[in-house]
């Protein structure tokens, strides 16, 4: 397994960010794999497959460049450069056609695990890279982006405030289920490869989101900043496309056991209403009711009011997922 040596000042300094750039290395390799893991990613794949393709096949070097730079168990570095708080799109794709041309060909040959192909064997492949990763994003994630980023901040809070619950090691051991995992000692395991250890202790520790499932890398900027990228919250990733028990949906409304569902994690007002599509004041609307019949409560943390399931919640949605109606209707959204 690889693992990373770290201090306590470094975890507790460290911080999430949301990236616009990893959101989209994120949907490149959704494109990449071509079948997504829910109707949400399914929806947006038939949206957007058919133009990937069609940009690859006219590009057949740069179609070579995203195979390989893929790889099997490692990412060529240049293309997913260290998220840093505060930079938008364009400065952080920057950093990716800025990098060398040697050092590029050098980190595909280590994913490759092999020789360079020959129609590899070039100095523009940076800005290919960087060309490719704006088409992505242009045509596939920008027009969603703000829905998206409610999203991956909701996933955010609802980390946070598990973090003064749980402590760190509870939500290291949740962002990769089976993937990271707080080893004790100062060990934070990253990975199921067997690489080996880094010390990170001193430098910079960022937990980045993406709304992509199974999916998931590190990168670094040696020395200086370390980053782990994490899919976010499963019950977030469809835009608030979590299926919807039947059974629950025709005790408490179909709209109002959708609310209930998400809650499996803290979320605001603001949140739910970016998440479900619904108004505020139906939103407000269906708090109150469940908060009257004992099903969810309210927490503060920092300048936010936050909403969960109680533990009569967390019996009501389970048993209603045990008599799932076969159909799989869902609430919420498929705009993802």
């Amino acid at each position: 397994m690889g693992w990373w040596q770290l201090n306590a000042d470094t975890l507790a300094r460290s911080r999430f960010v949301i990236s616009p750039l990893a959101e989209t290395f994120a949907c490149l390799k959704l494109l990449h794999a071509g079948h997504g893991s829910h109707p949400g990613e399914h929806a947006w794949l038939g949206g957007h497959l058919p133009g990937y393709r069609a940009r690859l096949a006219a590009d057949p070097v740069t179609a070579r460049l995203v195979r390989a730079g893929l790889g099997r168990e490692w990412i060529a570095d240049f293309l997913t450069p260290a998220p840093r708080a505060g930079e938008g799109f364009a400065e952080e794709v920057a950093r990716v056609r800025a990098a060398g041309p040697g050092a590029a060909r050098a980190q595909l040959r280590l994913s490759l695990a092999g020789p360079l192909p020959a129609e590899l064997d070039r100095d523009d492949l940076p800005e290919r890279a960087a060309g490719l990763l704006e088409w992505v994003w242009q045509e596939t994630v920008r027009p969603y982006w703000e829905r998206r980023r409610r999203v991956l901040e909701a996933d955010v809070v609802a980390r946070t405030a598990r973090v003064s619950r749980d402590g760190w090691a509870g939500v290291l051991d949740s962002l990769r289920p089976g993937g990271t995992r707080w080893l004790g000692d100062n060990r934070f395991q990253i990975n199921l490869h067997e690489y080996p250890p880094r010390e990170i202790s001193g430098a910079e520790l960022v937990f980045v989101p993406v709304t992509a499932q199974r999916t998931g890398w590190v990168s670094w900027e040696e020395g200086r900043r370390y980053a782990v990228v994490y899919p976010c919250t499963g019950v977030l990733a469809g835009d608030g496309g979590r299926a919807v028990p039947a059974g629950l949906g025709a005790l408490l409304g179909a709209a109002r056991a959708g609310v209930l569902v998400l809650l499996g994690s803290p979320m605001s007002t603001s949140q739910l209403t970016a998440v479900t599509g619904q108004g505020l004041g139906s939103v407000g609307r269906h708090l109150r009711v469940l908060r009257e019949a004992g099903l969810v409560e309210r927490q503060r943390a920092g300048r936010s009011v936050l909403y969960t399931r109680t533990a009569a919640g967390d019996v009501l949605v389970e048993a209603g997922q045990g008599r799932r109606d076969p159909a799989g209707l869902a609430s919420g959204h498929d705009d993802y």
